[in-house]
């Protein structure tokens, strides 16, 4: 008999969907007959902890003398607090949605310092928005509730993450062990309570534990710290994103008092090799697993069968989450930005690892980006398929390290044969392959958004990171993105290896000027941190970085985590400083504001002036793009299909028979005029290349369909009549 497996994704990750985690296994622990159980303890958490029940308890008892300001108004407020966070977590789920009107109107929260920031709201909302207002203002009422927490409660609180900074860098295990041995914290003991009743239900041989994030790392070992503790016999195991790049060094055998087992990489195999060895203790074949044995952490990876490939892994599954108690909140205005906290969203990946794959700050030396591995586009529409069913959500964020064009393409083009209604975004590369016409194909799948690395905005350093994009080339792709009316969200980064502060402040002119000219409408600056699996970590030397310290000591227990390396620039530069400029600069760019401010305006010391011409983006833009077609670029028609009216035209004692098809798409009618024989062709060309028909067709067979009927494709091709189709749907990809 298969033993029963429990997955779960430890406190916190996000508020408003599953991490997908759990999900991918599920999916394949379902392809394999397994059974299992998964659970999101991070969402029921919140919702015990955000609740009148859960609150209660944490009314200070004595005097509040010792408190800040703003704590000593919360404690004044409280009962207003508990008598509206009942509604208030009921309406960020969407059950109560009438609570919009109250909130908006600014009498019904009580408030305390986050809402100082109330004067953006017109600016973001106007006067229609009412229900977005409202989830605004409804989590600033909450991180007031979060930063009382913090002072009062558990310093360790955060929304997204707990106890963070014990997991960060953390080469050493001694902290977070020490942190392990006080007693639970209150939100500790509402995460046990919640596992002890999931675990006395389940009864599992097998417990998973996915631990995506630092902020997720106290709570994974302290809810294995409490199983091991009730239920010894059974079986631990870590996998996930932190693993797989901060534990492949580990050597301190005090983490396998909490864990069993901990995988690196893709999990299926390794789990089921676990299972494999829970059936059958004497098997002892392990793929990517450490284990302790004789007292000694051993790393064995003597399994001989190769990974499942992507096709073979199964549908995610989210089965046993709780769906529909999700919470959609608005912490900043950011249109992007909300796509991470707002709505729900099913997670799939359209390919393992990254095409690409070059990036110098980027962990190119793993498996889960090195291996790259694309799944067919008709598998992947079957997944969209199986999971809307499931979840009853029609939401896609596909989590690729950056999505392939070509592949793409190819999802684009599959979900409009089959007529799906989907909306999706998903992570790119600002590459030249994104044309126009892509765009207007992907947008018209139902992509809203694409987000992508623009990282340092100048030529020589995207060289030396070896991005492979020029900053010319990401502003025409910036466009074609934004004119198909599909928003852009660019990752930006400051203070890569022998960026000069020159090079800083061109960057942000870059920055200034694209979103000026109208074609980026998000972005986050981030300092560059050097880790240990990026060619900087592997060959400082070659990157004009020394490491300060090798951390390949921990303690004297043995290593426990190594990613972020600290080191010292051959420039000498302090680039923190450049922080608090950059980001200000960008929230009031992101605004569509402040754009005639000197740069020197955003930072308090004394900055060189830009050398990137004025215009430099905007000239960018106006280059003419080639219009030179390849003759296997693919012809898709997206429009319907056309009525038409035959006629005849008389001049001067000549006639002309003549063709009239109109057409009708979603928001207006228009017609287009040839002779009879060339509307003939076309009204049959159309039907051919419609995207609902499986075969795509190039522009070679175009053309020599043409030619089989009719003379001078050219001059048809660049007529009047063609390029107004070209304008309301007929793509060159």
């Amino acid at each position: 008999m298969k033993p029963k497996l429990f997955l779960i994704t430890p406190p916190f990750t996000q508020l408003n969907t599953p991490y997908p985690a759990t999900a991918y296994i599920k999916g394949f622990l379902n392809t394999l007959e397994v059974p299992s159980e998964q659970a999101d303890l991070g969402i029921e958490v919140i919702l015990k902890l955000f609740s009148r029940e859960g609150l209660s308890p944490l009314a200070p008892k004595g005097g509040t003398s010792n408190l800040s300001d703003n704590a000593k108004r919360i404690v004044a407020l409280w009962d207003e607090y508990l008598k509206t966070i009942d509604s208030v977590i009921a309406f960020l789920q969407g059950k109560n949605p009438t609570l919009a009107l109250p909130i908006c109107q600014e009498d019904f929260l009580p408030e305390a310092s986050r809402f100082a920031q109330l004067e953006e709201l017109d600016w973001a909302f106007g006067t229609m928005g009412t229900q977005d207002k409202a989830k605004h203002l409804a989590t600033l009422y909450l991180e007031d509730i979060s930063d009382f927490i913090v002072e009062c409660v558990d310093e360790n609180f955060g929304f997204s993450r707990y106890a963070e900074r014990l997991g960060r860098s953390a080469n050493s295990f001694d902290e977070l062990y020490d942190a392990l041995q006080k007693e639970p914290t209150y939100i500790d003991g509402i995460l046990l309570s919640i596992l002890e009743e999931k675990i006395a239900r389940i009864q599992p041989e097998l417990l998973l534990i996915s631990v995506p994030f630092p902020g997720n790392l106290y709570s994974a070992f302290r809810s294995a710290q409490w199983v091991k503790k009730h239920y010894p016999n059974i079986k631990i195991a870590m996998g996930g994103g932190f693993p797989n790049t901060e534990l492949r060094s580990l050597s301190d055998a005090r983490v396998f008092e909490f864990f069993d087992f901990i995988t690196l990489d893709d999990g299926e195999l390794p789990v089921e090799l676990l299972i494999s060895n829970i059936q059958n203790p004497n098997s002892n074949e392990f793929k990517r697993t450490f284990l302790l044995e004789e007292e000694k952490v051993i790393y064995k990876n003597n399994a001989t069968r190769p990974d499942y490939k992507q096709s073979q892994v199964g549908t995610p599954d989210y089965t046993d989450l709780l769906l529909d108690q999700y919470i959609s909140v608005i912490e900043v205005v950011n249109p992007m930005h909300r796509m991470w906290s707002d709505g729900r969203w099913n997670k799939l990946t359209m390919a393992h690892g990254c095409y690409w794959g070059k990036c110098t700050f980027c962990d190119i030396s793993l498996d889960y980006i090195k291996i790259y591995e694309p799944i067919a586009a008709n598998l992947l529409c079957d997944r969209m398929e199986e999971m809307m069913t499931q979840t009853g959500q029609n939401g896609f964020h596909f989590v690729d390290e950056a999505a392939p064009p070509a592949l793409m393409r190819a999802l684009a083009l599959e979900i409009l044969r089959r007529k799906l209604s989907v909306t999706w975004w998903t992570n790119i590369r600002f590459e030249k392959s994104f044309s126009a016409d892509l765009c207007r194909l992907l947008k018209a799948s139902g992509c809203i958004a694409v987000s992508g690395g623009l990282e340092v905005a100048s030529d020589r350093l995207l060289q030396l990171i070896d991005k492979g994009v020029t900053v010319e080339q990401v502003a025409k792709v910036t466009r074609n993105f934004t004119e198909s009316g599909v928003m852009v969200h660019a990752y930006l980064m400051y203070g890569y290896p022998t960026q000069t502060v020159q090079e800083t402040i061109d960057s942000l002119e870059m920055v200034r000027q694209l979103f000026e000219a109208g074609v980026l409408q998000s972005g986050f600056w981030h300092q560059f941190a050097m880790t240990a699996h990026s060619p900087v970590g592997l060959y400082p030397e070659q990157f004009g970085v020394t490491p300060e310290l090798l951390p390949l000591q921990g303690s004297e227990k043995g290593i426990f985590a190594i990613n972020d390396i600290n080191y010292t620039d051959k420039t000498g530069i302090d680039h923190e400083k450049f922080s608090f400029g950059l980001k200000k600069s960008l929230f009031n760019f992101m605004h569509g504001i402040c754009f005639d401010f000197e740069l020197q305006e955003w930072f308090d010391f004394k900055i060189p002036k830009t050398k990137i011409h004025p215009d430099f983006i905007f000239n960018a833009l106006q280059e003419e793009e080639n219009f030179t077609t390849k003759p296997t670029a693919k012809v898709v028609w997206l429009g319907g299909k056309p009525s038409v009216e035959y006629f005849t035209k008389s001049k001067k004692g000549n006639s002309w028979e003549l063709a009239k098809l109109t057409f009708h798409d979603k928001k207006e009618s228009f017609a287009v005029q040839t002779n009879k024989a060339e509307g003939e062709w076309l009204l049959a060309i159309l039907d051919k290349i419609s995207v609902s028909q499986s075969k795509v067709y190039s522009f070679q067979e175009i053309k020599a369909d043409f030619e089989d009927h009719l003379s001078d494709f050219e001059l048809f091709w660049y007529s009047k009549p063609m390029q107004t189709l070209r304008s309301f749907g007929l793509l060159i990809l």
